[in-house]
């Protein structure tokens, strides 16, 4: 009877040593650093144009316009219009074309666009691969004017401002219509992915 319960006690011993080798194992070891990862960018597409509602416009109420005409005051003198023309033919040339009034679309150097693409560090170090919508303004030698975020997907993580870095100042064969160069708008998709 002794040798049982001689027994007994040392199985529940090492029970008891196994419990707290595993616990302290499991509590206390970390984790090893993953390998860094190489960055690798999706191949670029173009995105379908977008429809946009047309801007609302809103009307004065004659009611200002009376008070206006009002305080106007009537002159002899001719007004200056050249500064006017002026400013209506910038204006012209400054008129970006939505995509589906162009016959030839813009043309990026991909391999350029990827060499200028850096993978945003905040998302590398945690994993996270994304994707970027960018709405591009692009002048009739080819220039990228103006850059918007149209969409960021996982926002917050820098994939934005790494896209907008890549574009700016970036050239491209312009677009065309009617066999001219025209400034574009068009959107521009941008994948992040990890290897």
């Amino acid at each position: 009877m002794n040798f049982k319960r001689l027994r007994l006690l040392l199985f529940v011993i090492v029970a008891l040593l196994h419990i707290v080798l595993i616990f302290t194992i499991v509590f206390t070891a970390r984790p090893s650093p993953p390998p860094p990862r190489e960055a690798r960018v999706m191949k670029l597409t173009d995105l379908a144009e977008e429809r946009q509602p047309p801007p609302e416009t809103r009307e004065t109420p004659p009611s200002v316009l009376d008070a206006e005409a009002e305080t106007m005051i009537e002159t002899e003198e001719i007004p200056d219009t050249a500064g006017f023309v002026r400013s209506a033919v910038q204006s012209a040339e400054e008129a970006y074309l939505p995509m589906h009034q162009v016959s030839v679309r813009p043309v990026f150097d991909e391999k350029l666009i990827t060499s200028l693409l850096v993978y945003p560090p905040i998302a590398l170090r945690s994993g996270v691969e994304g994707r970027v919508i960018l709405d591009l303004f692009i002048d009739r030698s080819g220039l990228v004017r103006n850059i918007v975020i149209m969409r960021e997907d996982p926002p917050d993580r820098g994939f934005g401002e790494a896209a907008v870095r890549a574009f700016t100042g970036l050239r491209c064969v312009p677009a065309q219509a009617n066999g001219e160069n025209v400034s574009v708008r068009c959107r521009y998709p941008v994948a992040f992915k990890i290897k």
